[in-house]
Order: structure tokens, then C-alpha cells, then sequence
């Protein structure tokens, strides 16, 4: 594994480039996506992120979208594609994984998802939906407070996919986001992976992670 700064969270990766290219094939859509050094799972579509697009729901066909920590862009292009009326927000801290996914977009043709950072003051307020592969590796703590501050984003109605590894802890998320208040489905498991399904709750109580 990679020293800490130079982990797929760091925001300016220190690493020397090394472009790749990714083929994103699922039933409905095919994707040729630029790659690099220093993003998260740069050699191929990682099995968490391909059991989120093809078991996760459909997104919904108008509205934001949020894609949190997007990488190179696979989520984000394919939400895109598939809700070519909505806008996706593509969210990293990773400023080489923001220009990869940028130019991902731009290259597919896509030009409703938006790459912004985290702090970015033109994210909106509330999202009509959110899907993530988050990163786990970030520490449990500052991931619980990752999922607090953007479940809370959540427009009524909507729903959040999460994916995750069984070994990287998704069965011990499932139960902390419960007992935050959140309804929390598990659509899928597949490969060691888990994809949750966690609702918009009117009130979610804090407590200690």
C-alpha cells in the first residue's frame, strides 16, 4: 500500500503520472475512461463500484445527482448516461481524480455532470439521490462523519447507495447507520461487497460512532 499522502484521498497527489484507460461495459453502456497514478482503483473497475452499477437502482431521471468521491469518473459517467436530464455532481478531494473525470465526461459527450470539490460553494443542498464507493480507509471516524454531513443531503424522498467491502467493515456500517436512524436496506452482496440502500430520515438522532 501506498504511504498515507499518497493515497487515493490525498488532495494533490505526489506520484508520478502513469495514464491508463478503464472500459466500463455494462448491459446499457460502454465507457472508455482515462485513468492515472494516485486515484482510486486506476487499473480496472473495481468489483465494489461495478456491484453498485449494475445492482444499484436506476437514478432518478431529473434533479441533482451526487456522485461522493467520484475518482476518475465511473459512477458519475454512467449516472450521466443513464439520466441525461439530471445533473451529477461528482465530488473528490482529489484534484487529479476531479480533472480525470472532467475530461472523462467531456470525451463521452456528457455535459450534465459537474466535478467540483467537496467545498465547493455551488453544490446544492439537497440531492436526489447519492451513490458511493466512500473511502473506507480514511479512518472510521472521519467516515462516520463523511456519511453524516452528506446523508443529510438527502431530499425527501430519496435514497443513497453505498457499496463497501464485508472485510472493510460494511456490515459493522449497515448497523451504525441504523442505530443513526437511517433505513438501511441491503440491496446486494456479491464478491465480499455489500450494496446498501440508506433513505432519507425526516430526524436522524447523533450519537457517538
Amino acid at each position: 500500500m501506498r504511504p498515507v499522502a499518497e493515497h487515493y484521498f490525498a488532495a494533490r497527489p505526489q506520484s508520478a503520472h502513469r495514464a491508463g484507460l478503464v472500459r466500463v461495459v455494462l448491459p446499457d453502456i460502454y465507457l472508455e475512461l482515462r485513468t492515472d497514478s494516485g486515484v482510486f482503483s486506476p487499473g480496472r473497475l473495481d468489483p465494489g463500484t461495478r456491484l453498485l452499477l449494475e445492482e444499484g437502482p436506476a437514478p432518478p431521471p431529473e434533479g441533482d445527482l451526487l456522485d461522493l468521491g467520484c475518482g476518475y469518473g465511473p459512477v458519475a459517467c454512467v449516472l450521466a448516461s443513464r439520466a441525461p436530464a439530471a445533473t451529477v455532481w461528482a465530488v473528490d478531494v482529489n484534484e487529479r481524480a476531479l480533472r480525470l473525470c472532467a475530461g472523462n465526461a467531456a470525451d463521452a459527450g456528457l455535459a450534465n455532470v459537474r466535478c467540483v470539490p467537496p467545498d465547493s460553494p455551488g453544490l446544492p443542498a439537497r440531492f436526489a439521490g447519492i451513490w458511493s464507493n466512500p473511502p473506507v480507509r480514511i479512518g472510521k471516524a472521519p467516515l462516520h462523519d463523511l456519511l453524516r454531513a452528506w446523508l443529510a443531503r438527502l431530499a425527501p424522498g430519496a435514497q443513497a447507495c453505498l457499496v463497501m467491502g464485508r472485510n472493510l467493515g460494511a456490515d459493522s456500517l449497515h448497523y451504525w447507520l441504523a442505530a443513526q436512524g437511517w433505513p438501511v436496506t441491503r440491496l446486494a452482496a456479491r464478491s465480499g461487497y455489500r450494496l446498501l440502500a440508506v433513505d432519507y430520515a425526516e430526524r436522524t438522532p447523533v450519537t457517538p460512532p
